[in-house]
């Protein structure tokens, strides 16, 4: 239930379902809504879910979407119901969350190794009988941490587990083909695991130019396809069906055709883009436009995520302060991008001069300027400004709620968040 003290909920409103809000007659901008508020597009959102279940089929793969972007369980069921093969999720708390929002297919798209989150696992398995958690290993050090916790309880089911490919001077992941070929044979002679897939991610070397970032995904790609075939060779997987994932939110076109090699057994190609979702006004934005070159897809994902406030001071020329800040929106890419303007009474927005811009952000203030020739199109006091984000993962994780806008921001529905 959301209620009174709930960051964007009316502050005399009786408490909530989430359900019951589209039913009320809101409109973002007509006074009864607290600013700051975080809203999504309902047409963005939908065209988005259907834009990428026609990518993943056109390219005879499944998807697998990063939970994390959002923890929002009435996301997570529209992407099911959109057609999503299961999700990823960062963690064992994110995939309780994901598990009681009726998720049976998770991928834990990271190392697992405390006794408490094989523990953890272990008892969602038992619960349910038709879930599957799968979970990186990357090290001879994690499976012996998983081995010594199962060989001390009575636990019969083995976890199912995907070999990590990195890269150097990354985050996780085997950095050598003999490396990850070493820890494949440990895998597949251990009791306490099975190796169903291979996985590896290319977000963290994206440049936003094609040829590099071509180069740079087709030579991943590769050494992924030459340890998943030697696995295939030595009969190392322990399932029907093998996994190969990859994808992140920049370059997922360049990984997405890579995800079926030819193997002994069938392979299901999985790729875990999160931020597909809502897509942004920024970095997914720019990395929109130089994929929308390379595929035949149309217009591409579209901004679906926006966060709206008030101008709440003018304190000298050429500055107003806004009543938002690093508490309420994205700043680990950049700052967020002002898209629209409401005066108090109105609730038809108009586009802002192109000058305006934010320059800084504190905890709850933000610094809007704008060139001294627009003066005249300055911001004023009161009025209601829409902000578009860079990355929305670090949007979703600081609110508890968004309501669902239509075109004209009447709200039809709202999502919660479980960060």
């Amino acid at each position: 239930m959301l209620r009174t003290g709930v960051k964007g909920f009316p502050h005399d409103q009786a408490p909530l379902s989430s359900a019951e809000i589209g039913g009320l007659g809101w409109n973002l901008l007509d006074g009864r809504l607290p600013l700051p508020l975080a809203v999504l597009k309902r047409t963005a959102l939908e065209h988005n879910l259907r834009w990428m279940q026609q990518f993943v089929r056109s390219r005879g793969i499944d998807l697998a979407p990063h939970g994390k972007t959002t923890m929002s369980p009435q996301l997570f069921a529209r992407q099911l119901e959109a057609g999503a093969w299961g999700l990823t999720v960062a963690n064992v708390t994110q995939l309780c969350i994901a598990v009681a929002a009726g998720v049976r297919r998770v991928l834990l798209a990271n190392q697992v190794l405390a006794d408490e989150d094989l523990a953890g696992i272990q008892a969602m398995l038992k619960a349910h009988a038709d879930l599957r958690v799968v979970f990186l290993v990357d090290s001879n050090a994690q499976l012996a941490l998983v081995e010594g916790w199962f060989s001390t309880h009575q636990v019969r089911v083995p976890f199912e587990v995907m070999l990590e490919i990195g890269m150097l001077n990354a985050r996780t992941g085997c950095r050598t083909h003999d490396e990850a070929m070493l820890l494949a044979r440990a895998l597949h002679a251990s009791a306490a695991v099975r190796l169903v897939g291979i996985e590896c991610y290319e977000g963290l070397g994206v440049s936003g130019r094609t040829e590099r970032d071509a180069s740079y995904a087709d030579a991943l790609m590769a050494r992924v396809e030459a340890i998943a075939r030697c696995c295939d060779a030595e009969g190392l997987f322990e399932a029907e069906e093998v996994l190969v994932s990859a994808g992140g939110s920049s370059i997922f076109d360049l990984v997405a055709g890579r995800l079926k090699p030819s193997l002994g057994r069938p392979v299901r190609g999985l790729l875990r883009s999160g931020c597909y979702i809502t897509h942004d006004h920024g970095h997914c934005q720019r990395m929109g436009v130089a994929m929308r070159g390379r595929t035949e897809l149309g217009e591409g994902l579209q901004p679906a995520l926006e966060v709206w406030t008030h101008v709440q001071s003018r304190p000298e020329p050429g500055l107003a302060i806004l009543a938002v800040g690093r508490r309420d929106i994205s700043f680990d890419i950049e700052m967020p991008v002002p898209l629209a303007r409401a005066a108090r009474d109105v609730r038809m927005p108009r586009k802002v001069p192109p000058s305006w811009r934010i320059t800084a952000l504190n905890d709850q203030h933000g610094y809007l300027r704008w060139d001294a020739h627009h003066e005249g199109d300055a911001p004023t006091v009161g009025e209601r400004v829409g902000l578009g984000i860079s990355h929305p993962c670090t949007t979703f994780d600081k609110w508890q709620w968004m309501p669902v806008v239509e075109d004209d921001y009447r709200v039809s529905d709202a999502v919660t968040i479980h960060f």
